[in-house]
């Protein structure tokens, strides 16, 4: 992909594609609930499709009309043995929530995934759906491929502490409730994202939370919900961070979900300096929504860590972006999690910044970004990692001069039309 330098600012109206982690909920919940669903503004990314395809090899009917989808639940216990191993591809979201919903059925079942997906930890939700009674088995305990077979009883409940912030390994737990008996008690040191707390409730599940603590009792099955997909905030988070460092821009993004656990990235930037507002706020499905505009601003180096991490650990790479064109000294600490998503994104976001003169070096757990005044033009890779490519391709919006993205391919798994999108904005 050849991107040009953009010295004219972005400017105008869009909109950004429904949120991939609600997208992927939206089915899991819907296939599993008592009668029909429909969806509206669905993502239709690589990795929703392999949620969608999953389901229906277990029986669920999954239609699309017009501009929904319909989804025939066939409840907790009316999904049916998969006639093949469910292939959940670069998703970790539809592995780890797949393994809560499976782990309660009463057939065997084998999850895989693609090569970048293999090595992605699964123990961390392996470990406790074994605790809760699940017949679980990793290659290495470990890793994919993942087989389930049928637990000897009910599952049981839980009260489990996250020893990592894993809104995947939360929501997993959650789902596998609904085939346990009891309550189940999850302890959240540091803030996720809440869609699945959020959904179950709006499904009629029973769950709330007191100070840290997510409680949820297994004896309310949800049933079909008519829904929305906000627009998703970690795709808006590029034409944000582009907006605001490119001189000129003045942007507005329409229906963006703006739930609190997700907004870390506006709440950051502008604490950086950066002009964000929020208008036409409502609630739809349990999920806030509003219109996000914003306007070319000087940025300056800020410190980053603790529960903010949380609330915008996929936006990270882009912040980056930001950070490196910033005045001063930013600090980005407690994102260690970056290291075991589709790449090593502390690692890769590193080494391709410093390609455009970026003054960026590694911690464990982070990244130390000194602001430099412009980058420059290169050829960078993506690593097949969606977000690195979607971050890479705004840092290049930046540069003066022509800048070449490999492996850009990968923004379908999250944003199929990004750079439809970039290139009526910016040329």
């Amino acid at each position: 992909m050849r991107i040009i330098g953009n010295n004219k600012g972005l400017k105008g109206e869009i909109t950004v594609p429904g949120d991939k982690s609600i997208s992927h909920r939206s089915i899991i919940i819907s296939s599993i609930s008592d009668g029909k669903s429909a969806i509206r503004n669905l993502l239709e990314s690589e990795d929703v499709q392999r949620t969608i395809e999953a389901f229906r090899n277990m029986g669920v009917s999954i239609t699309k009309a017009e501009d929904r989808y319909f989804v025939e639940g066939v409840g907790l216990y009316g999904l049916k043995k998969p006639d093949k191993v469910i292939d959940c591809g670069n998703s970790g979201t539809t592995a780890r929530l797949l393994c809560g919903v499976l782990a309660g059925q009463s057939f065997s079942s084998a999850l895989i995934g693609d090569q970048s997906l293999s090595k992605r930890p699964m123990d961390r939700v392996i470990i406790p759906l074994r605790n809760m009674g699940a017949k679980i088995e990793g290659r290495e305990n470990k890793y994919l491929p993942i087989y389930i077979s049928p637990a000897d009883n009910k599952l049981n409940s839980i009260d489990y502490e996250l020893p990592v912030a894993s809104a995947q390994v939360k929501s997993a737990l959650l789902l596998a409730t609904l085939y346990a008996q009891g309550s189940t008690s999850i302890i959240e040191n540091k803030v996720t994202r809440d869609h699945t707390e959020r959904m179950l409730e709006y499904f009629g599940c029973k769950i709330y939370k007191e100070g840290n603590v997510i409680c949820m009792d297994s004896n309310y099955p949800p049933s079909g919900r008519d829904l929305y997909v906000p627009g998703d905030i970690s795709s808006a988070s590029y034409f944000i961070v582009a907006a605001t460092l490119i001189e000129g821009s003045v942007l507005t993004i329409k229906n963006v979900g703006i739930n609190p656990t997700r907004t870390g990235i506006i709440s950051v930037l502008n604490s950086m300096g950066a002009d964000i507002s929020i208008t036409n706020y409502k609630e739809l499905n349990n999920e806030p929504i509003g219109d996000i505009h914003v306007r070319y601003s000087t940025l300056k180096g800020i410190t980053i860590g603790g529960n903010t991490i949380g609330r915008l650990i996929d936006e990270i790479p882009v912040l980056a972006v930001a950070a490196s064109l910033a005045q001063g000294i930013t600090v980005i600490r407690d994102a260690e999690e970056l290291r075991y998503k589709e790449s090593n994104r502390i690692s890769t976001i590193s080494s391709e910044l410093r390609k455009m003169g970026a003054n960026i070096r590694e911690l464990e757990d982070g990244l130390v970004i000194e602001g430099v005044k412009e980058l420059k033009p290169s050829k960078l890779d993506s690593h097949s990692d969606h977000r690195i490519a979607m971050a890479l391709s705004i840092a290049a919006l930046k540069a003066k001069g022509e800048s070449f993205i490999s492996g850009h391919e990968c923004v379908s798994i999250s944003y199929p039309d990004f750079y439809n999108t970039l290139y009526n904005l910016s040329y």
